[in-house]
């Protein structure tokens, strides 16, 4: 029997990512037994036919992941919106045997598929009808399957998430945006940067909260009021006034005033010339968001819808209705194509007719929050209290190592708490700090630029607080008359958290509320799927194995690399998907001399077979017996020369450097609703003891009282670990192809 056949391709713009979507369709495709044939060049290679449609195999996909664009090319195609070229592509596909397509394109793309799918019986019928298709062929073949995957930068797609290529292009917007800010500090200048939004505001609105920027302008808030030109000006002078010596203004491509005159690069720029009486300078980034390397976020991203495209296809009612694959709290899911393009060409819709208020609320509340949080940011100065407005009193400390988007945290706390009319007290050198009253009071310029730095300007230590340490912190408490904790940090910020909630009975300065704000490389919270620096550490090891990987493949070598996360297997897995390694070995599941031995002589077949690179991945605490040298002198001996083994150990760089957009997006979110939660508490003189996190997709306060049984205190891990899930994934990409497999 002929195994089913489904076709894949490309549409519109590329976008990051798409190569490790291909990868994850092709590869689990034949994994199940059917047969994948890449159509080049989109729907205009669909028409086209003959060689742009052309059979994929295991290893055409195989180092692809870490390259941007896409392998099989991308195109618009005005004849495949006309009669006559769905038919041809209709013809083309029967031909092949092809009824199933799986689509990596934005919603034009999207609808074209669906107008196709449900002309098909027709298309074919007619066909048929003037001798170009065999009838036996075409009833063989008599409905057509579509699976689509957003692959668009814009972030503009109903119902999920985040579409493919997004993460990326935010990476290349806040590269280039961290690197102007720097000189236009250096001369006290104002820059406009443009990015790309023609209808949708997500990159230029994240883009200003990951970076600190002065002022955006999206499509779907035009400024208000006929003075927004003077409002802005003013805006701009103020923060001079208050100190800060850069303006960075993010202009989305598509921004409007209310009337619906286009707010240009150029326009502003005269604009901001003449109201501040300084030289203006223009970057429009253009197509550079588009290319480069995918972000590790996209490269997983990719990986997992483009793995449930086919168990879609493979559905039975698949068939029925098309579907689009999409992401939602981490969590995979599949949406209606018909409502995803309703939705977003609705959305399109509303900003024509200049209803903007609805279009606003059609993004989503995560858009909105985010929108609003960031008119707090941009202020140059807090609204002053309100007279005889009581005035809560904050501690903000870290606690634990540093992780990337710590400071981000601090920032948007004391910004938004200042804002309310509050104070804060920023506690140096966390626990041991607090106990030794090193604390100062923060004012609103105190964080400028801190956003986009790594590391942890209020300074943080791994000490948990013990005996002695209690009375001096509930002195501290007391004597700087604080109402409110909020610990920012990792594994000892929650333990120690713990510790001032148990010692509450002995010590009632420690009756006030606290929040813990996970912030670690290592994801080994509970609470939270996701904890502030994780998505930074799996950027940095991305970034070094992808080099790590070239040097390999030039001198046929297996590399075994070593990655943090103690006793959390999350930095290994994850890094393992996005660079496709072979093997990852985790703590959760052991490691053993049969496996090792097992995996040794899947590499030594593969080099045998013509081979030329071998990548494992190894949790730094995987094993304590078979370390990181144990593996490489085993592999090294037994390999019979066949290939070189090296080690390479990351260490501390994961850690290291600025933190990544995702970052700083989400601890600007969970500072927020942090600060807010704490002083509602405060106010209402309540005491609560919480930590929070994402779950699902949502964010979530946890008590306390239920820390002790949602922690392996052994193994400084939650017991419940979402991650685990996807090993099955990894393993069944990263494995040889299927004729190539080495015989049990």
């Amino acid at each position: 029997m002929t195994a089913r056949r489904i076709g894949v391709l490309t549409s519109g713009g590329d976008a990051s990512g798409m190569n490790a979507t291909l990868r994850a369709i092709v590869r689990t495709a034949l994994d199940r037994g059917l047969d994948v044939y890449g159509i080049s060049e989109g729907f205009r290679g669909l028409i086209d036919g003959g060689d742009r449609i052309r059979p994929l195999g295991w290893n055409d996909v195989g180092g692809i992941i870490q390259r941007g664009g896409t392998i099989i090319g991308s195109a618009r195609s005005d004849r495949f919106r006309q009669p006559a070229g769905r038919s041809k592509a209709a013809r083309n596909l029967v031909m092949c045997g092809i009824d199933t397509l799986i689509i990596i394109g934005g919603d034009g793309s999207l609808t074209g598929a669906e107008l196709f799918r449900q002309e098909w019986p027709d298309l074919l019928a007619d066909l048929v009808g003037r001798g170009e298709v065999d009838a036996e062929l075409a009833a063989r073949h008599p409905r057509l399957t579509i699976v689509g995957l957003v692959g668009s930068i814009d972030n503009d797609a109903f119902g999920t998430d985040m579409t493919i290529g997004a993460d990326t292009a935010l990476h290349r917007i806040t590269e280039a945006i961290d690197a102007i800010s720097s000189t236009a500090s250096s001369h006290r200048r104002t820059f406009i940067v443009e990015v790309m939004g023609r209808q949708c505001g997500y990159l230029p609105l994240m883009g200003a909260i990951a970076t600190g920027a002065d002022a955006v302008l999206i499509p779907e808030c035009p400024p208000a009021g006929d003075d927004w030109e003077a409002q802005l000006v003013a805006g701009l002078k103020a923060g001079r006034d208050a100190g800060r010596r850069d303006a960075i203004v993010v202009l989305a491509e598509g921004a409007t005033d209310a009337g619906g005159a286009p707010i240009t690069s150029a326009r502003l720029r005269v604009l901001l010339e003449e109201g501040l009486g300084e030289s203006v300078r223009v970057t429009v980034l253009g197509h550079v968001q588009r290319g480069g390397a995918p972000s590790a976020f996209d490269r997983n991203l990719g990986t997992l819808m483009g793995h449930a495209a086919v168990g879609t296809v493979l559905d039975p009612g698949a068939s029925e209705e098309s579907q689009v694959i999409g992401i939602r709290g981490n969590r995979v899911v599949r949406i209606p194509l018909t409502e995803c393009v309703a939705h977003t060409q609705e959305i399109n819709d509303l900003l024509t007719s200049r209803q903007y208020s609805r279009a606003l609320e059609m993004r989503g509340s995560s858009f909105n929050d985010a929108f609003r949080t960031l008119h707090t940011l941009l202020r140059a100065l807090p609204h002053p209290p309100q007279p005889g407005q009581p005035r809560v009193r904050l501690g903000i400390l870290h606690a634990g190592a540093p992780a990337p988007g710590m400071n981000t945290a601090v920032r948007a706390a004391v910004r938004l708490t200042l804002d309310q009319g509050h104070l804060v007290y920023g506690i140096r050198r966390g626990f041991p700090g607090l106990a030794q009253d090193d604390l100062q009071e923060m004012d609103w310029m105190s964080v400028n630029g801190w956003a986009p730095t790594g590391g942890a300007e209020l300074g943080t230590d791994r000490q948990e607080p013990s005996g002695p340490d209690f009375y001096a912190i509930a002195r501290t408490i007391e004597k700087r008359g604080i109402e409110g904790l909020l610990i920012i940090g990792g594994w000892e910020a929650y333990a120690g958290a713990h510790r001032l909630f148990e010692e509450r009975k002995n010590f009632p300065a420690f009756n006030i509320p606290l929040v813990c704000l996970p912030a670690t490389i290592d994801n080994n919270l509970p609470g939270t799927e996701l904890s502030i620096g994780a998505d930074t550490a799996l950027n940095n090891i991305v970034g070094v194995v992808d080099k790590i990987k070239q040097s390999a493949v030039a001198e046929r070598r297996c590399f075994v690399v070593e990655v943090m996360g103690r006793r959390c297997g999350y930095l290994a897995l994850m890094s393992g998907m996005a660079t496709g390694a072979e093997r990852v070995y985790l703590h959760e599941e052991g490691v053993t001399l049969r496996s090792l031995v097992d995996d040794l002589q899947m590499l030594v077949h593969g080099f045998q077979h013509g081979k030329r690179l071998g990548l494992m991945i190894r949790n730094e605490e995987a094993n304590a017996i078979y370390n990181t040298a144990f593996m490489c002198a085993l592999f090294e001996e037994e390999g019979g020369g066949l290939f070189d083994v090296r080690q390479s150990i990351l260490g501390h760089l994961q850690q290291g450097g600025d933190p990544s957009p995702f970052d700083r997006i989400q601890a600007t979110r969970l500072a927020r609703l942090s600060v807010e939660r704490l002083i509602d508490q405060a106010e209402r003189h309540h005491t609560g003891a919480e930590f929070i996190g994402f779950v699902a997709g949502n964010v979530e306060f946890h008590s306390f009282e239920d820390y002790s049984r949602m922690v392996d205190g052994a193994n400084r891990r939650p017991r419940q670990q979402w991650w685990l899930d996807l090993r099955r994934i990894n393993d069944a990409l990263a494995q040889p192809a299927p004729g190539m497999r080495r015989a049990s």
